[in-house]
């Protein structure tokens, strides 16, 4: 996997890994029958959070 989603979790929204995959996956862990979905906030969030990656990504591979 090209993203560690443990540590996009942990360093980007403060929460466990459980909880992003929770959110991605749509579980429902209410037992309401609503799917557990990102609100819009965290998915500005997580967009930023990938943009940060790939930025990064892309830096380390300039430097080489």
């Amino acid at each position: 996997m090209v993203v560690n989603w443990s540590n996009v979790s942990k360093d980007y929204f403060g929460r466990s890994r459980a909880w992003l995959y929770q959110k991605m996956s749509g579980t429902d862990v209410n037992g309401n029958g609503r799917p557990f979905e990102f609100n819009e906030e965290e998915r500005e969030k997580l967009k930023e959070s990938l943009l940060d990656i790939a930025r990064r990504l892309t830096e380390a591979a300039n430097r080489i």
